[in-house]
């Protein structure tokens, strides 16, 4: 088991990994976590923020998983690959989510255009800031950010992106999901970091299954794929950081145990540091002003 503490502001969440057969219980609206029949180790459930269970042998009780969901905790669960292959969230975790559903539902493609705009280019220059910090040269990056237009029709992203890879891991790099190299670490990384938005997004009292761009009708998370675009450079630098390293890397305990650490990564908020599991609060936050009650713009967390 492994835990990571956000270390400031005013909502503290951890982030629990079980990798190994256990049995997992609610007892006093606690996570008890049991293994040989002992008891190995227990965590407040208003104190979690994702329970990852990364086992076959892991069982746990209706009523542990029900109580995760009131808190408005995401439950992930990964496959024999270690792989996350499902995210289980609440189906409410707003006061006011019929209401905000209903507006969100009613926003204007020209606003759902302005902030697939705005989370486009807040993506391009994290990767840019990613290569700045790591190979001291971010050219010809920045200069994307201003071609950018509303909803990104000449889809500038793919274009940036393509530089972005090709300088960050080398000209023979490819971004293939089915590759068993670095894209292995990026996939686990996102997997987890999209459940976090998720989570943020529900939070909210929106919907996740309601994007701006990505519109798959078989993707019930597709407004968190919107969302995370601009923190997957966290990812990214992470990845970086494992195969510098290790340059043989694979999924494994010690890889996802550096990859978790992104949860409680201090990014760039609206002028000030705050754990990530809580600037992804105030930014589901602030995109639920944009597309429901006319806010303009709202920032977006950054490395």
């Amino acid at each position: 088991m492994r835990l990571a503490n956000g270390n400031l502001c005013r909502v503290i969440k951890r982030i629990v990994e079980i990798g190994n057969p256990a049995r997992l219980r609610m007892e006093h609206r606690q996570l008890l976590i049991e293994r040989d029949n002992s008891e190995t180790g227990f965590v407040p459930i208003e104190d979690l923020g994702v329970l990852i269970i990364d086992h076959p042998a892991v069982n746990y009780t209706q009523a542990l998983l029900a109580t995760c969901f009131e808190n408005n905790v995401v439950v992930v669960l990964c496959d024999s690959k270690h792989l996350p292959c499902a995210v289980l969230l609440p189906l409410a975790g707003h006061s006011l989510h019929a209401r905000t559903l209903r507006s969100q539902i009613a926003a204007s493609v020209p606003v759902q255009k302005r902030l697939w705009q705005t989370v486009v280019q807040a993506k391009i220059r994290e990767q840019a800031g990613v290569l700045r910090s790591l190979i001291l040269d971010d050219h010809p990056l920045p200069l994307y950010v201003a071609k950018v237009k509303s909803g990104d029709p000449e889809n500038v992203e793919a274009q940036a992106a393509r530089i972005y890879w090709q300088r960050l891991f080398g000209a023979e790099f490819r971004r293939d999901r089915d590759m068993n190299d670095a894209n292995a670490l990026l996939n686990y990384g996102y997997a987890v970091l999209r459940a976090a938005v998720a989570r943020a997004i529900v939070g909210a009292g929106l919907s996740p299954a309601l994007g701006i761009h990505h519109r798959n009708q078989y993707d019930d998370l597709s407004l968190a794929d919107d969302l995370m675009e601009p923190l997957r450079p966290l990812v990214d630098l992470k990845v970086h950081e494992i195969m510098q390293n290790r340059p043989d890397a694979q999924v494994d305990k010690e890889s996802k145990a550096i990859m978790l650490q992104i949860l409680s990564w201090d990014c760039l908020w609206d002028g000030r540091r705050v754990p990530l599991l809580t600037a992804l609060s105030y930014y589901a936050a602030g995109v639920r002003a944009v597309l429901c009650e006319g806010v303009r713009a709202s920032p977006i967390p950054g490395i």
